[in-house]
């Protein structure tokens, strides 16, 4: 969790292991978590993830954003999850009724490819959205499989299609074992640079390094700014083409002595 404007309320767990894997028992810590946040008012804003809360039953999901909105600093909740992609078919009327219930309520979701977006995740995800739930798609750059200005510029076209706005492309992290599938930033700069100005603006999403060692997401973008000083500032746009946009002037102060002769 964070002090500052959102908190990450995970599933707290704790395993003991007895025999096997059957004998494991899952402790799910929530009050922990509901009391940090009845505690701390900076928190306005809680985020549902990791694991995916909508593996959760309709009734225990509700539980705890019940709970949440009855915390009066908490503005608005988001949910992480990736349910929508690969079992659209938990995005039922009743679960999308609940939701409703409980908004502001944001949900991104995780999808990488074009080919994950078939007709009954469209369903699924437009029943979040005529529920009035906003949608965010947050992707992995992944080399060889999405690393193209073709791809992405299709699954970001699909992704408006089913009422989601491209939220996040992440580079990909440092995980062990995952070297073969990690591309380039010089290459996540040109997928960006290939979508800016070619298709809508609500299709680019923000291109970011989940900076190593807990530093937070660090936009990465092409380099439009190109000079900057107190005068004016040099910029480009998407065809390379500059133009010169001029600082405002300090106004001078008033003179207030009686021998001013300004």
């Amino acid at each position: 969790m964070t002090d500052r404007c959102a908190a990450y309320c995970r599933y707290c767990t704790r395993s003991r292991v007895v025999s096997g894997v059957s004998d494991q028992r899952l402790e799910l810590q929530f009050e922990m978590a509901f009391r940090y946040l009845e505690e701390h008012p900076e928190v306005r804003d809680v985020l549902l993830s990791g694991g995916d809360p909508l593996l959760l039953s309709d009734g225990k999901l509700e539980k705890i954003l019940s709970r949440l909105r009855a915390i009066p600093h908490i503005e608005f909740i988001r949910i992480g999850t990736r349910i929508p992609i690969f079992l659209p078919q938990r995005i039922t009327p009743a679960l999308c009724k609940m939701l409703a219930k409980y908004h502001p309520l944001w949900m991104s979701i995780h999808a990488n490819h074009p080919r994950e977006l078939t007709v009954e995740v469209k369903e699924g995800l437009e029943r979040l959205a005529n529920h009035g739930v906003p949608l965010g798609n947050q992707s992995v750059l992944l080399k060889d499989t999405n690393d193209s200005v073709e791809i992405q510029k299709t699954l970001v076209h699909k992704l408006l299609m089913c009422r989601v706005r491209p939220y996040y492309l992440y580079q990909c992290d440092l995980i062990k074992g995952s070297a073969h599938l990690r591309t380039s930033v010089e290459k996540g700069i040109a997928i960006i640079e290939g979508l800016r100005g070619h298709t809508t603006g609500y299709a680019v999403p923000q291109y970011v390094i989940d900076a190593p060692g807990g530093g937070g997401k660090v936009p990465i973008n092409p380099e439009y700014l190109l000079e900057h000083d107190n005068d004016h500032t040099l910029i480009r746009n998407f065809e390379n083409k500059r133009f010169m946009y001029p600082e405002p002037k300090a106004k001078k102060a008033p003179c207030k002595s009686s021998d001013c002769t300004a």
